[in-house]
This record gives C-alpha cells, sequence and structure tokens, in this order.
C-alpha cells in the first residue's frame, strides 16, 4: 500500500502555493479519489478558486476540508500567512460518501444517501463544521448514530471571516464532510491538552454553568483546595491555566471533555464554568501547560502506533487553536512530535474552534485519524 501523495506550501500569490503543492504531489495516481485540503483564513476569498483549479489540474471531482486560523501538514504548520495543505486520497469509489452542508437536521441527508449506507454501512465520518450555527452539537450526536462505530472526528473551521468548510464545493452555516465504509481501515487516538490535579468530586448543587456545591462544599473551597495555597492567594492567574474537567461516563480510557473557567464569586463561593452542570455529575479540575500537553501527546502516539502493523498511508491531524505555537511552541513542535513518533506519514489538518471525536466537541485536544 502506497503513502498518498502530500503537497503544503505558502506564498501571497495562491497559485504560486498550490503549483508548489502540486509539484510535491507529481503525478496524480489513477487510484486517487478523494482530495483533503485545507487553506489558513488568509486564502479563504479564493477557496473557490482554489477548489477549481486543484480539481481541473488533479481530475479528482470530490474534495473535503476547511478553512482555519492555522492549518498542518507533515512536520509543518502555517500561522498568520497564505497557506494551503493537499493529500490525494486514494479509496473505492463505493467506500466514501462526500455530503453538503447540515443545517438544520438529516431528513435530506437521509433522503440522498440512505440506498448508500444500507448498501456500505457507513463506520465513520470526517466532518466539519461552522461554530456559529448553535445546532452543530446535535447534528454531530445524529450524524454519529448512524455510523456504526458512533463516531465522527473532525472541528469547527476558524477564521476572523466567514467559517468555509469544503464538500465538493465551498459550504458554509452547517456540517459537512465524508462518510467512510467499514472496508476502509482507520485508527483513532485523542490528546488531551491538560491533566487533572485532583480527585474527582460530585457535583452536589449547581445552576445552569455555575457550580455552587461540589461534594457539599462550596464549589470555589473545593477548587482552592485543589489548585493549592499559592494559586489560590491569586485567582486572577487561573485563567487559561486551570480548567474544568467533565469525565465522559462509560469511556475507559479516562476520557473528559475540558470546559474553561469563566467566573468566581468569592462572596459566595461559586464558580463558573463553559457548560450546563448537573447535579450528580462528577468534575474534576486541570492544569494546561507545555509540559503536560507533550506528555500526553507522547502517550497517544505510542498507543496509536502500537496499534499499527504497516506505515499508515495518511493521515487527519484536527488540533485546538489554544495548542500549536501556542503551547508547544514555535517552529512547529507539535507537528514535529508527530513525525518523530510515526515517520513521514502524509498528514493534513487544522487548528480548529473545537475538536470532533466521536459524538462530541472537545477543547484544547489534537484529535489524529491515520489511514491504514
Amino acid at each position: 500500500m502506497t503513502p498518498f501523495r502530500l503537497g503544503h506550501a505558502a506564498d501571497p500569490d495562491w497559485r504560486l502555493a498550490a503549483d508548489r503543492c502540486l509539484t510535491q504531489i507529481g503525478s496524480v495516481p489513477r487510484e486517487a479519489t478523494l482530495g483533503f485540503l485545507y487553506v489558513t483564513d488568509a486564502l479563504a476569498d479564493d477557496l473557490g478558486d482554489i477548489l477549481r483549479n486543484l480539481r481541473a489540474a488533479t481530475g479528482i471531482d470530490q474534495w473535503v476540508g476547511s478553512v482555519g486560523l492555522g492549518i498542518c501538514a507533515t512536520g509543518a504548520e502555517y500561522y498568520e500567512e497564505p497557506a494551503l495543505a493537499v493529500m490525494l486520497g486514494e479509496f473505492p469509489s463505493d467506500d466514501f460518501r462526500v455530503f453538503p452542508s447540515l443545517v438544520e437536521d438529516l431528513d435530506d441527508f437521509d433522503l440522498r444517501h440512505g440506498d448508500w449506507m444500507r448498501a456500505n454501512p457507513p463506520y465513520l465520518g470526517l466532518v466539519h463544521g461552522d461554530p456559529s450555527n448553535g445546532l452543530t452539537e446535535i447534528l454531530i450526536q445524529q450524524l454519529a448514530q448512524r455510523t456504526t462505530a458512533g463516531f465522527l472526528v473532525g472541528g469547527l473551521a476558524s477564521a476572523r471571516g466567514d467559517a468555509l468548510t469544503i464538500a465538493d464545493g465551498v459550504t458554509r452555516g452547517g456540517l459537512s464532510g465524508v462518510l467512510f465504509s467499514e472496508r476502509v481501515g482507520i485508527l483513532i487516538r485523542l490528546s488531551q491538552g491538560c491533566s487533572p490535579i485532583g480527585p474527582h468530586h460530585v457535583i452536589t448543587e449547581g445552576q445552569r454553568n455555575i457550580l455552587m456545591r461540589l461534594d457539599g462544599e462550596p464549589a470555589l473551597d473545593v477548587l482552592k483546595q485543589d489548585i493549592g495555597e499559592i494559586l489560590a492567594r491569586d485567582l486572577s492567574r487561573l485563567g487559561g491555566y486551570i480548567f474544568a474537567g467533565l469525565p465522559i461516563q462509560g469511556s475507559d480510557t479516562g476520557d473528559y471533555l475540558v470546559r474553561n473557567l469563566v467566573g468566581i464569586d468569592p462572596n459566595h463561593g461559586l464558580v463558573a464554568i463553559g457548560d450546563l452542570v448537573e447535579p450528580g455529575r462528577e468534575l474534576m479540575f486541570c492544569r494546561r501547560d507545555a509540559d503536560t500537553a507533550r506528555e500526553d501527546l507522547d502517550r497517544m502516539l505510542k498507543g496509536i502506533k502500537g496499534r499499527l502493523s504497516a506505515p499508515p498511508r495518511g493521515g487527519i491531524y484536527v488540533s485546538c487553536l489554544g495548542r500549536g505555537v501556542n503551547l508547544f511552541g514555535p517552529d512547529s513542535a507539535e507537528l514535529k512530535q508527530i513525525q518523530a513518533a510515526l515517520g513521514d506519514v502524509p498528514i493534513v489538518g487544522f487548528y480548529a474552534n473545537g475538536e470532533i471525536s466521536q459524538d462530541r466537541l472537545y477543547g484544547y485536544t489534537g484529535v489524529l485519524t491515520l489511514f491504514t
């Protein structure tokens, strides 16, 4: 099995960047049937032209991808500059199905793709979404239910302007992407950018997104106990460093959702987080720093590498905007850590405004999908 073809380049002129990508790709294999395209938001206005150019140059009609404030390739990240990354996937035509934007419900999706799904049960979907659509999380859950693994991967587009995605053409406003049949070999792993700093607590009292009591004690007192005396003296230092973690029920890997601390009321002992709280649910506090992020990424890479019987043909990596240069440091450190572990596997992806794994929206994570 040969590796997928990959090209990535930065240039103020998208035509020159596309030409350099095509030069790196070389001759297009007959088996190439699906293109993956990620562009930085500096090229968002040219996305339609870029897509038409690549379609004509490669002869590949079907494409998926997204705009991002940053994009990924093998061992390389691109931020704050016009850049694109292209990978040509080789899949039998019956083994995947590209679908355009789902904005409100899946009724039309079921009508259009029901016959294909019955003949080729979809195992997993790679999806990209618009963060401005308030129904995106519901659509993710509903679409995941239509796969045999109950699993989606991907992320929400990130851009200063329109959050554009790609599903054959340029799409906006909803959830779009591609479903893969059970015949496509795929491995997936998620890396958290945080690590727990205390035990699991039970939410004993809460309202909307406000934690009132944990384990029967004022929520702020519990937070102070977990973070330690030094940090507790100056709660203004917690932003971007301390988070709430919501363990996922039934997870056999200790998985959890990371949510921001969005407010503290010292007078009443309250803590507000970036999610709705539910009495009886567990919660823990976490910290995020470069060391814990690197350690967890290394753990994830060792785990997925141990599942490989041969080098993967290609991969998609979706990471949080809060990671990359902001957490791992400059010079494409996050992507180079992946390259060091897996070798020169063709990888493309982007820095997202929310990452998708299984049927949930995450934050501060990296989601790696490998085609085997």
